[in-house]
């Protein structure tokens, strides 16, 4: 049921995004040198690794620890747009038609960092595809802010959010059900529309 949901909202999603996708494309390559897409390598469905599809918000050829924040120099002018609209993941419609992903799930990580997960979270994590959205996601839509706010960045990813982070993923994955997800990704559209209207599981205390 749920892989049936993912192909046909994929499909149409596609089909009726494609002309913003090639505006954003273009955009993309006009804004700095280098292709409109990115590829980088997040790990899947039971440890399985693939290549996700992003948007390119960065300059080719720099260097730096997989962590971004608001204000690094390595994101593009319009790369900060497409980042702040989370428009840089719409490509991510392609992993959900190959199987790779799902609409909702565990956000996928690098496995530098998936590797950082307790070892009793790991499996569960893993144990179904990685989403396009998820309600930790939601919640955290201004982690690039966050990040900004700290001296290291990275460390205080690795040693804050990615545990509060494999905490609520595997809080998710042990309570999934189908009408959450579409809660999910209703409140998904609302937080694209109006950020305001997205969910807050720090407040509601699961975020901890």
């Amino acid at each position: 049921m749920a892989r049936l949901r993912d192909l046909m909202v994929a499909s149409i999603a596609l089909m009726v995004l494609s002309p913003l996708l090639l505006i954003l494309a273009i955009l993309v390559r006009l804004d700095s040198p280098g292709g409109a897409l990115y590829r980088q390598e997040r790990v899947g469905l039971r440890g399985k690794t693939f290549s996700i599809h992003k948007f390119r918000t960065m300059h080719v050829g720099l260097s730096g620890p997989a962590v971004t924040h608001f204000g690094d120099a390595r994101v593009t002018r319009l790369g900060r747009w497409l980042r702040t609209a989370k428009l840089d993941e719409l490509p991510q419609l392609i992993d959900i038609l190959q199987g790779s992903m799902s609409l909702v799930g565990p956000r996928p990580e690098v496995p530098r960092y998936a590797d950082l997960w307790p070892a009793e979270a790991w499996p569960i994590i893993l144990s179904v595809r990685p989403g396009l959205t998820d309600p930790v996601t939601l919640s955290l839509r201004n982690e690039e802010l966050l990040l900004a706010s700290s001296s290291d960045p990275e460390r205080t990813y690795v040693d804050l959010l990615l545990p509060a982070k494999a905490r609520a993923y595997v809080s998710y994955v042990q309570g999934r059900t189908f009408l959450g997800d579409i809660r999910v990704v209703l409140a998904t559209f609302k937080a694209l529309v109006r950020p305001g209207a997205s969910l807050n599981l720090v407040e509601e205390g699961r975020l901890q």
